[in-house]
C-alpha cells in the first residue's frame, strides 16, 4: 500500500482549507474531530457512500487539515489542530463557532 500524502504545515494553504471546509459533510467531520481524539475512519455515518466518504477523507488530508494514521487494515484520522492554530491563529476556533451557530440556528 503506497503511503498518504500530508503537506508539511508550510504547504497548508488558507484557501484549500477554505474550500475543503466549504462542503457541510467535510465541516461536519471537522467538527467531530474537533473532540481532539482519534477517531476510525468507519466511524463516521453521514448517509453517503463509502467512496463519497473516502473522498472527502482525501480532500480534508489533502488540504492539511486532518491526518490519517494506517494501523493494519484501518485508517484513523485526527484532526491537524496544532499545526492550524499555528499556520492560521484563531481560524478554526471561528470555523467551530460558526458551524456550532449553525447547528443551534437551524433546531430553532
Amino acid at each position: 500500500m503506497r503511503g498518504l500524502h500530508h503537506p508539511t504545515i508550510d504547504a497548508i494553504d488558507l484557501l484549500s482549507v477554505l474550500n475543503a471546509l466549504a462542503d457541510p459533510i467535510r465541516l461536519a467531520i471537522v467538527v467531530k474531530l474537533a473532540d481532539e481524539t482519534e477517531h476510525p475512519c468507519t466511524g463516521f455515518d453521514f448517509g453517503v457512500t463509502a467512496a463519497s466518504m473516502s473522498h472527502h477523507f482525501r480532500v480534508l488530508r489533502e488540504a492539511g487539515i486532518s491526518i490519517t494514521r494506517q494501523e493494519g487494515k484501518y485508517r484513523w484520522l485526527s484532526l491537524r489542530r496544532a499545526d492550524l492554530d499555528s499556520r492560521f491563529p484563531g481560524l478554526l476556533d471561528a470555523l467551530l463557532r460558526a458551524a456550532h451557530n449553525r447547528k443551534e440556528n437551524t433546531a430553532q
